[in-house]
């Protein structure tokens, strides 16, 4: 089965990197979302001769529809299966069969106004004042978490709102599971109602200590070739490690009081040994579209607060494909080279989004500009460590420090700004993409087309007569471009 040269680049093109992948048919819809560890690998995998051949029907009819795809790249596999979730319930692709439905996932709740509170998981996040953790894509991540938890914390798992001696009597969780029996009164109420508040604490990601802890214990384990503990308290860690990651990445709120705002960019001055506080802070982030298209977002903070006036967004020029610390030395020394010319402010500190090479990257840039004065440091997604480049090794602070909300705010406000943007050009890409398909339509109609329409969009819900009168273009063509540019009127299920 023939594949068109527009999307043999593609493939050629697309990233080793995480993401979602949209597969298009000839009229631009959307008929299969799928997510990858490694777009490449698997996207291309799908047209190669063997699994063009001896895949089942249904995937073969899936792939003979396809003429068009588009990507997304996302920071880890975590977000990639969240955004093919979205991304499906958006569209309703008729290949998808899996994820069809209103599918939520696995959260922990914690209610402190029970009697004797206790830990439990659910789907839905209610507006009830309970104590919501998550949700999480990876219900092993959640269960493995809530089991370590309620047993370092001596939680009770019974089921009752007002458990007593009756319901101990048919309980044996204070000898399998560690409870710590509040039922018959082993502790007091209020000593239970101190490891309750412990435990949230813990899945607020407050107490990074114990994750430590653990990661210990296993390597005694190991030490003592007692592998088969070692290797249940490693599943533990990998579990918690993930779990405190993904909770930091939801816990980043679009608002944030000043008071706290301004006291976390004092603390930043303090834990970075800062000259001064920084009063404006600058944070870049590098995203791609299509394995191309590589742009830099840039948002600043004043006094710790975002503020949008100030958003600046770069694309990419020098640098081919995605490499995401050439591009962050692009778009660095392109800013600075201009507030250093035109004797604008300089930031009190640069952020950068990602480990230690991205950073690096930028301090080499700022310091051939003479402004290697400029206090920059990265935020890696690992434990939303702040990494440095000055000997100091990484630093891990509580999430719920104000230093670090700061920062990981203004992260995640400069990875939205980026999406943002290649949302817009995505769909500007795509639109126009419909009208490279078509046979007889080259460079010149398509100018004339778009100048005329102003836009695919409005081309798309122009009549035939109204196409055909562009010069050029006549009643025979104009149909073939209805057919390929209007919105698809069928979302047949697949099955």
């Amino acid at each position: 089965m023939p594949v068109s040269p527009r999307l043999r680049e593609k493939l050629a093109a697309l990233p080793d990197k995480p993401g979602c992948y949209m597969m298009r048919d000839r009229r631009g819809a959307i008929i299969y979302v799928g997510k990858a560890l490694s777009l490449r690998r698997r996207v291309q995998s799908y047209f190669r001769p063997s699994t063009l051949r001896d895949a089942p029907p249904k995937l073969r009819s899936m792939l003979k529809s396809v003429v068009d795809l588009d990507i997304l790249t996302v920071r880890d596999e975590t977000e990639a299966l969240m955004a093919e979730s979205n991304l499906i319930k958006q569209h309703r692709p008729r290949f998808n069969v899996l994820l069809r439905d209103d599918k939520r996932y696995l959260a922990i709740r914690a209610d402190p106004r029970e009697p004797v509170p206790r830990l439990t998981t659910c789907r839905i996040i209610r507006n009830d004042r309970a104590l919501y953790f998550g949700p999480f894509p990876s219900s092993a991540i959640v269960r493995i978490a809530l089991d370590f938890t309620e047993r370092r914390y001596g939680l009770r798992k019974c089921k009752p709102v007002r458990p007593d001696a009756e319901t101990h009597r048919h309980c044996l969780n204070d000898i399998i599971r560690f409870c710590s029996a509040p039922c018959i009164g082993a502790i007091p109420q209020e000593e239970y109602r101190q490891r309750f508040e412990e435990a949230c604490a813990f899945l607020r990601g407050e107490r990074l200590g114990v994750i430590e802890e653990v990661k210990a214990q296993m390597l005694e384990y190991a030490a003592a070739h007692d592998f088969e503990k070692a290797a249940a308290l490693r599943d533990t860690w990998l579990a918690l490690r993930e779990l405190v990651a993904r909770r930091a990445r939801a816990v980043s709120s679009p608002s944030m009081r000043a008071a706290d705002a301004f006291a976390g960019i004092s603390e930043l001055r303090e834990l970075l040994r800062l000259p001064s506080t920084p009063a404006l802070i600058e944070c870049f982030d590098i995203s791609n579209l299509f394995g191309a298209h590589s742009a830099a977002s840039m948002v600043a903070a004043v006094n710790g607060q975002p503020d949008r006036r100030l958003y600046r967004r770069f694309h990419i020029r020098t640098v081919e494909g995605a490499d995401d610390p050439r591009s962050i030395a692009e778009a660095v020394s392109r800013r600075y080279t201009r507030q250093r010319d035109e004797h604008k402010t300089l930031p009190g500190l640069i952020l950068v989004d990602g480990g230690v090479t991205q950073l690096r990257a930028a301090r080499a840039a700022i310091a051939k500009l003479g402004l290697g004065h400029i206090p920059s440091v990265g935020l890696a997604k690992e434990m939303e460590k702040i990494v440095l480049d000055d000997g100091r090794p990484p630093l891990l602070l509580p999430h719920a420090s104000n230093a670090l909300r700061v920062l990981m705010r203004l992260r995640d406000e400069a990875h939205r700004f980026a999406i943002d943007s290649h949302r817009r050009l995505r769909n500007r890409l795509i639109r126009e993409s419909a009208l490279d398909e078509i046979p007889g339509i080259g460079p010149a109609k398509k100018t004339a087309l778009l100048k005329h329409f102003g836009s695919v969009y409005r081309l798309a819900r122009a009549n035939a007569d109204e196409i055909a009168a562009v010069p050029g273009i006549g009643p025979v063509l104009a149909g073939d471009i209805l057919r390929a540019v209007s919105p698809a009127t069928t979302n047949t299920s697949f099955s």
